[in-house]
């Protein structure tokens, strides 16, 4: 019993490795970067594009085999690479090497793996080769459209038109372009080198601006710099020496302290003195001028005034005169016309009267008088006028001699003042040295001198008086000449010192 139930569990498990064995020998699982294309007997898929092309498609998952009646290959799904080398000519007719890369896969979808299993599935290897033939021969068809200056400056163009171009036959091909790079264009002729170098230049000669505008702020910063440091090394210099000089100063003071307080002491005591000389100065001139110069004004003053009251009262009788000389003149030429009228008109009367008596004599004797009598009376007239003209013009003559007597005497009214003032010279000088008797003590400061000018200023006094009655008489003007109006009032004589 117990061996049946070990035969029995040996060949349990045997049949357990066998089973095990077969199925992994049936078993097939694609891998998620690869394609699985099974091929052989009952080789269908479930999907119509699988069932015409005679085999089977399996990405992603496992299917069963059977060894001996199927085949199953391996279609990689991965991204490949293909390095781009390519000598082109561009529209321009410049030789240009172009290098790039493509980057690219089997699609994803069935029949893109199709066409490539189809193409690729034994030759995975010349994959690249085709596509970098199949990328070259249209790199050269696009470039040859394009400028050097296209190529450079729009590169995006180029890889979109490369892609374009190749779509139909990576279709067909069952392969799709994941990235295509145009990584560098060169040129055996330098034109791009050319073609670069005016910018190259300008951006050269922008930087060495730039670098001298730099440098030249460098500099004058440095200038600015270097002018503080002094200008600070010269404040402190100043302040230094300044210092140095209050120090100075202060030992100085200190050194002439006690001379300089018995300096300031004096000092004082001469300025107290000048000060007392000269109020006692100021006191004197108050007296001299209280006590002579005011008494002198006013007599020089007083003098004027009488002097012109008695021209004014000159010139009224002057004018008086020739007034009552020129209306007596007047009334006698007056008075002898209508005597010499009264004597024509009685004349005239009588010849008319002898006329109407003798009038019966006869007419020619009438006419005779009548004739007589019109020329006694026309004599009588002529000689009764002439000695009024006489008499007129005799009057009028003395009249303009008053006049004329007067308005010399206006003219001449200084010679009259300075007539007064000569006539009254030692009564002014007197009652100018008479200040100097009431003074009891008088202090004179330049000696000899302030002497000899107190005395000239006494002197002097009747020529303030002159100049006095001078500056009245110019005020008063040709009314008060006329005595139409008052004297002008006093003015204050100008001081001779």
């Amino acid at each position: 019993m117990p061996t049946e139930i070990a035969v029995l569990g040996g060949a349990i498990i045997v049949a357990l490795v066998v089973i095990v064995l077969l199925f992994k020998a049936v078993w097939r699982v694609a891998e998620p970067n690869e394609a699985m294309i099974i091929s052989g007997l009952g080789a269908r898929s479930r999907n119509d594009l699988a069932d015409s092309l005679g085999f089977k498609i399996v990405t992603g998952k496992g299917t069963a085999v059977m060894p001996g009646f199927q085949t199953a290959r391996r279609l990689r799904l991965d991204s490949r690479v293909s390095n781009l080398q390519v000598s082109c000519v561009t529209q321009q007719g410049i030789p240009v090497q172009v290098r790039g890369v493509v980057i690219y896969k089997v699609g994803d979808d069935f029949a893109s793996i199709a066409n490539s299993a189809r193409r690729f599935l034994d030759q995975q290897e010349f994959m690249n080769s085709a596509i970098h033939e199949l990328f070259t021969g249209h790199l050269r068809s696009i470039i040859g459209n394009l400028t050097v200056e296209d190529l450079i400056l729009n590169r995006e163009r180029l890889t979109a038109e490369v892609r374009s171009s190749a779509a139909d036959e990576m279709g067909k091909l069952g392969l799709v372009v994941d990235s295509l790079q145009i990584q560098e264009i060169d040129d055996e002729t330098g034109y791009i080198i050319n073609l670069g170098k005016p910018y190259a230049a300008k951006i050269a000669a922008a930087a060495r601006i730039a670098q001298a505008q730099r440098d030249q702020e460098a500099t004058e910063a440095e200038q600015i710099a270097a002018a503080k440091k002094a200008a600070a090394i010269r404040e402190s210099q100043i302040q230094q020496s300044g210092y140095q000089a209050d120090v100075d100063q202060a030992a100085a003071k200190s050194r002439q302290a006690g001379p300089l307080s018995e300096a300031t002491a004096r000092q004082e005591v001469v300025v107290q003195e000048t000060r007392a000389a000269e109020l006692e100065a100021q006191l004197a001139e108050q007296r001299l001028q209280s006590q002579v110069r005011k008494p002198a004004d006013a007599k020089a003053y007083e003098t004027v005034t009488l002097s012109q009251a008695e021209r004014d009262a000159r010139i009224a009788q002057a004018e008086a005169e020739a007034r009552e000389t020129e209306l007596r003149a007047a009334a006698q030429a007056s008075q002898v016309k209508q005597a010499a009228a009264a004597e024509a008109e009685s004349v005239r009367l009588r010849g008319e009267a002898a006329a109407a008596a003798t009038k019966a004599t006869g007419v020619g004797e009438a006419e005779a008088a009548k004739a007589r009598g019109l020329a006694e009376a026309e004599a009588a007239r002529a000689r009764g006028l002439a000695e009024a003209e006489s008499a007129k013009a005799r009057g009028l003559a003395e009249a303009e001699a008053i006049r004329a007597r007067s308005e010399a005497l206006a003219e001449n009214q200084e010679a009259v003042i300075a007539q007064q003032l000569a006539e009254n010279w030692p009564q002014i000088v007197e009652a100018g040295s008479k200040a100097f008797g009431n003074i009891d003590h008088m202090v004179v400061l330049n000696g000899a001198q302030g002497i000899e000018e107190m005395l000239a200023k006494a002197l002097t006094l009747g020529g303030t008086g002159l100049g006095l009655a001078r500056s009245l008489l110019a005020k008063q003007g040709p009314a008060g000449v006329n005595g139409s109006e008052p004297p002008a009032a006093p003015v204050k004589p100008v001081n001779p010192a």
